[in-house]
């Protein structure tokens, strides 16, 4: 399952004049060589000017000095790594599981049939396993996989583009991270009885959403509008949807509502675009801060989110259910004011200091919105 916040920094370079990238298809066999090998890529030449972008992206490259504790959780500030186990986990970006675990408690919440015994609890835990670290960690890994020629750009100390881990390793881990989903969630079915194995299907539709969302050549990141709304679906509708086809039914009006909720995932996904303008310009890819420019990627940013959250608001209280409609807008409020200290101001420099404010409010709202659901 994909995935909300990948809170990583950008580095500004200037693009060398040539270009050599050494690709490898995702789908072929593994060579039996443990050969550490580097891979050299050099940003291409572009005519766009990107003097706009180039004085506002923050140096964040790892040090020495740095923290190690950015470095597990996959953020800026990261210190130098070489242990392989160590950048393994950096690779599946932990900072980007707890949406999904969360998704996966709102979809249990929201079926009304979780009760806290040691049974629900451990199918509960098998399937936050599988949406965070199995499927999440999948994603981050293909991602960072097929992100590496952009990453020379914007991130060239990343493990892939920086050669700290070997091309095998990658994709050994792809593999290991989706088979282990797959795994986890057709036993899920299994426990669960289902004469159907949803959570199965779930976890397949959501890791081949992610192939395409990364992999050319559908590729759907090169567009702003498609690729980010695929990102928050991934983060927000499907762990809900495990969770509640876990212990209950999985019913088409939370199939909307939770589709509906997506949007506002699309906004939190424009949030990590603005870090990435540099190299997705000169890639050709049509983020929403490239095709817009940051002075309205920054509005259609914080009225996505703001406006879909108001929107459910409105549903629960047309639903009949005033107190958790007041509950979360009591939540957006503080998601605004966040916004206008930081995305409004300078979403390059304030991405990770917004997405620490401004999500724990967003995700408890969506909690309320489960809670209000199963009452």
């Amino acid at each position: 399952m994909a995935a909300i916040i990948n809170t990583l920094a950008a580095i500004k370079l200037s693009n060398p004049a040539n270009t050599h990238v050494r690709t490898r298809s995702f789908l072929s066999p593994a060579s039996t060589s443990f050969t550490r090998r580097r891979f050299t890529i050099k940003a291409a030449d572009t005519d766009t000017d990107t003097n706009e972008v180039k004085g506002q992206v923050p140096d964040k490259a790892p040090t020495k000095e740095g923290s190690s504790f950015n470095q597990l959780l996959g953020i800026k500030g990261a210190s130098q790594e070489t242990n392989k186990w160590k950048i393994r986990l950096q690779l599946t970006k932990p900072v980007t599981w707890p949406p999904l675990i969360w998704g996966v408690v709102c979809g249990a919440a929201a079926s009304g049939n979780f009760h806290w015994t040691p049974e629900d609890v451990a199918k509960s835990v098998l399937c936050m396993m599988m949406s965070g670290p199995c499927l999440t960690g999948y994603t981050q890994t293909l991602n960072d996989w097929y992100d590496r020629d952009i990453d020379a750009i914007n991130e060239p100390y990343r493990p892939i583009p920086s050669g700290a881990i070997a091309e095998n390793d990658v994709i050994t881990q792809i593999w290991v991270l989706f088979l282990a989903g797959l795994a986890i969630a057709g036993g899920l079915d299994v426990w669960a009885g289902h004469k159907f194995p949803i959570l199965f299907y779930l976890a397949l539709g959501g890791s081949f959403i992610s192939y395409i969302y990364s992999a050319p050549p559908l590729k759907l990141k090169q567009n702003g509008w498609i690729g980010n709304f695929a990102l928050g679906s991934s983060y927000i509708s499907l762990p809900w949807w495990a969770g509640q086809a876990l212990f209950g039914t999985l019913t088409p009006d939370i199939i909307v509502l939770t589709l509906l909720y997506s949007t506002a995932g699309l906004g939190i996904a424009i949030v990590n675009d603005f870090k990435s303008i540099e190299g997705d310009r000169a890639m050709g890819l049509q983020s929403i801060p490239v095709a817009f420019g940051i002075e309205a990627a920054k509005w259609i940013c914080v009225g996505s989110i703001d406006i879909t959250q108001l929107s459910v608001a409105g549903y629960l209280l047309g639903a009949g259910k005033p107190y958790y409609a007041l509950a979360l807008l009591g939540l957006i409020l503080p998601q605004i004011y966040f916004q206008t200290k930081y995305i409004l101001t300078d979403p390059i420099k304030y991405d990770v200091k917004y997405q620490a404010s401004a999500q724990p409010f967003l995700i408890l709202g969506l909690l309320v919105t489960a809670l209000a659901v199963n009452h």
